[in-house]
């Protein structure tokens, strides 16, 4: 296993995160308001102090995991953890994440190691506790055009397939299996690409559900980790939502608590990122997952013809809590409720939504977690170190646009000078004893010699544009290396853990580069951390 370089970058300096994420990473006074805890290990203790006092049924959950993990076999670090959660001074550091097909984006992983490194670091640190890492999987999202490809090689894998609803419960068929003949034609020529390969084949087996799949797989590579793999997609657990479920069907009081806090968070200048719906709830059975709407007291399930009467809601509700499916409001209360947690670990996104969700969470009195930035990764491979260098920059200049970096480059490089800034400051003076001299001959003059100077000023600066441009053209060589390495690094003008797929990296380094993300992940640092590869 290659060896790599880390260093760190603030997030600030990546110009690739929100306004929201940014202030949250300073704890800025102004979105205080929006968040219980600080990111440090004093929050974490009072988090669980405040979790103690939380009435929660451990036993319910240790039941379904065991009984999710019964078909597969078990590390013995994830048995110890399950058998853990019973106790009363165990808690969870979460994550969670879609099922998409063969883990999408790179950030997926990155995610899970970051809950698992700092499970493991809270221990040492505060002994009288446990910390058990958990994946939650987003197994009844149903955005398929969202979780149904990859990117492998610069190269869209889509999986085309015309069922619908809850994408974990859609079934691999044929389809979805030639897109691991596709991964395989690209990855085997790798030193580990028939590990990876023989890794997707076992868990993507056809007839398997999605959520299986990926619950077996996100297993397999993490459970040496003890990772505990969650499937919320359960009757018995969401049972311990049926007072929440049944008061958004009755009284809608969600929406009307985060419309608030919404407004709040646009008032001091942030971004709201999830609108609330008047039910946030979703009607999900067999091959649908649609909304339940409300109109002259009965209840609709859009695009079907399911009605219910308020009795009829509430029975089935009650018979069967399996067939409603938290939306984004909703989704961080389950969660919550059914796991014994004190930290979540999310991306930019997410955390921007939690902050709409504190005043949901205080208004059913269940306790709110320290919110933790996801770590961000940026992976350069020696052969595009090598390109970079001959460029005259370090690799983390790339995370500046591209017409930033040839301007840089012609103004350090080019035997000419393109740049007016001399001239300029001799003009501005210029002008500025013009303006003098006509205002001693007739006051009203200043302003017309106020409107040449603009006028000059603004043409020699389109002059110095257009010198540049020319300039620019004399190193178009030097032009197309740098848009190669800019788009290899940040594809499509994105941060490449967004978009690249973490199989070409695991068929490249095997299964030491988990190891190696797990070394150098942080946990309350939140800086984006750099990875060149020796």
């Amino acid at each position: 296993m290659t060896d790599f370089i880390a260093s760190r970058i603030p997030y600030r300096s990546t110009a690739a995160f929100s306004k929201t994420v940014l202030d949250y990473i300073d704890q800025d006074n102004a979105i205080k308001p929006f968040f219980a805890y600080p990111v440090s290990i004093a929050g974490i203790q009072k988090a669980v102090e405040d979790r103690k006092a939380f009435p929660y049924d451990r036993k319910a959950l240790v039941n379904e995991l065991q009984k999710q993990y019964a078909g597969i076999q078990q590390h013995d670090k994830v048995r110890k953890n399950i058998e853990l959660l019973l106790a009363e001074n165990t808690f969870t550091i979460t994550t969670a994440h879609q099922n998409n097909i063969f883990t999408g984006p790179l950030y997926f992983i990155y995610k899970i190691i970051h809950a698992i490194k700092l499970a493991d670091q809270l221990k040492p640190v505060l002994p009288d506790y446990n910390f058990v890492p958990v994946f939650y999987i987003g197994s009844e999202d149903a955005d398929l055009d969202e979780l149904n490809h990859i990117w492998l090689g610069g190269e869209k894998l889509v999986w085309e397939t015309k069922q619908t609803g809850a994408v974990g419960r859609m079934k691999i068929g044929k389809e979805l299996l030639k897109l691991v003949d596709r991964m395989e034609g690209q990855l085997s020529v790798l030193p580990n690409g028939n590990e990876i390969i023989s890794m997707f084949s076992e868990s993507y087996t056809e007839g398997t559900s999605i959520q299986d799949a990926t619950f077996t797989f996100v297993n397999n590579l993490f459970a040496e980790y003890g990772l505990v793999v969650l499937l919320p997609d359960n009757a018995v657990l969401k049972k311990q939502m049926l007072p929440i479920f049944k008061d958004d069907l009755l009284h809608q009081a969600a929406s009307g608590i985060v419309e608030k806090t919404a407004s709040k968070l646009e008032e001091a200048g942030y971004k709201v990122q999830a609108n609330p719906r008047e039910i946030n709830l979703f009607y999900l059975k067999d091959d649908i997952r649609e909304r339940i709407e409300m109109v002259n007291d009965t209840y609709f399930v859009h695009n079907t013809s399911f009605k219910f009467s308020e009795t009829e809601m509430l029975e089935e509700l009650q018979n069967h809590p399996e067939h409603f499916s938290p939306n984004v409001i909703l989704r961080g209360l389950y969660q919550e409720m059914i796991l014994p947690n004190v930290a979540f670990i999310g991306g930019g996104g997410e955390t921007a939504y939690w902050l709409q969700l504190k005043e949901l969470f205080d208004h059913y009195k269940v306790p709110f977690p320290v919110l933790i930035l996801r770590n961000s990764f940026l992976l350069a491979e020696k052969k595009w170190l090598e390109k970079i260098k001959k460029t005259g920059f370090k690799t983390e200049d790339f995370f500046s646009d591209e017409q930033d970096l040839m301007n840089r480059l012609v103004l350090n490089e080019s035997e000419n000078n393109v740049k007016l800034n001399g001239s300029l400051s001799e003009i501005e003076n210029l002008y500025e004893t013009f303006r003098k001299q006509a205002v001693r001959i007739d006051a009203t003059l200043e302003k017309h010699v106020e409107s040449l100077r603009s006028k000059t000023i603004t043409r020699l600066h389109e002059l110095e544009k257009k010198m540049l441009r020319a300039e620019k053209r004399k190193f178009s060589d030097r032009q197309q290396q740098i848009h190669a390495i800019k788009e290899h690094l940040f594809p499509g003008q994105g941060l490449q853990e967004r978009k690249d797929n973490f199989s070409y990296y695991y068929a490249k380094w095997g299964k030491g580069f988990i190891k190696k993300l797990y070394d150098n992940s942080l946990t309350f640092e939140q800086e984006f951390v750099l990875l060149e590869e020796k």
